[in-house]
């Protein structure tokens, strides 16, 4: 028996869509996860503002102001590698404009700020440290933050917490749709992060200053897809 050109054809392509169709019974979920962690590490951003009537004498003083604040934070125990200056400027003062004097505006000073990044890894003394960069003339606190120096094993834990997410998440749908899990087709990570909060209370300046480190929460996600069985 021959069989006409158009049917092998099809004859031959009946395979392939079978096969195509199988391989479109998948399921796709996504999960998610979330650990928290204690953290070991604070992030301090302070600095000096100094205001002069030139550009060189507010630099000067906030030059002379500085040196003081990195050296008594250097005397508090923080490690030359854990300080690292994060912004300098040196900007004029403009008062407000009265249209009643000519001339239009004139700079009425400078103002000079020096910002360092200090990294506090004992954090029982933290309080001390502000302190005492406050009273060698530290007057700009941009920030303090909390955080872990490797926060691998938080994340990972919370990656294979997600990745059972999803897993449970599958077994419950292909169960609800009368179908049977079958093996991982493809596992994609979403973006993990950590959420450290900033967190700074003022008391005076008798005593140091309290802090509340808090906990830090680490989130992932993944999207899995799992083949399924009729």
């Amino acid at each position: 028996m021959t069989l006409a050109p158009g049917l092998v054809a099809l004859a031959m392509a009946l395979p392939f869509a079978a096969a195509a169709q199988a391989e479109a019974a998948t399921i796709t979920v996504t999960g998610e996860a979330s650990t928290a962690a204690a953290p070991d590490m604070a992030t301090l951003s302070i600095g000096v503002t100094k205001v002069g009537e030139t550009a060189a004498a507010a630099l000067a003083d906030n030059t002379a102001q500085m040196q003081a604040v990195i050296d008594r934070l250097k005397a508090a125990g923080i490690e030359p590698r854990d300080i690292q200056t994060t912004g300098l400027s040196i900007n004029p003062n403009w008062p407000g404009y009265d249209s009643s004097v000519s001339g239009g505006p004139t700079i009425a000073g400078y103002t000079a700020t020096n910002i360092v990044t200090v990294q506090v890894r004992a954090l029982d003394g933290l309080g001390a440290v502000i302190d005492a960069a406050v009273s060698d003339g530290g007057n700009t606190l941009n920030g303090l933050t909390f955080g872990l120096a490797d926060p691998r094993p938080a994340l990972d834990a919370a990656r294979k917490e997600a990745v059972a997410d999803a897993k449970a998440k599958a077994d419950l749908l292909a169960g609800a749709a009368g179908l049977g899990l079958g093996p991982i087709v493809s596992l994609t990570e979403g973006g993990g992060y950590g959420a450290p909060v900033p967190m700074f209370k003022a008391d005076s300046a008798a005593a140091a200053v309290p802090v509340e480190q808090g906990a830090i929460s680490y989130t992932a996600s993944v999207t899995v897809v799992y083949e399924v069985a009729q």
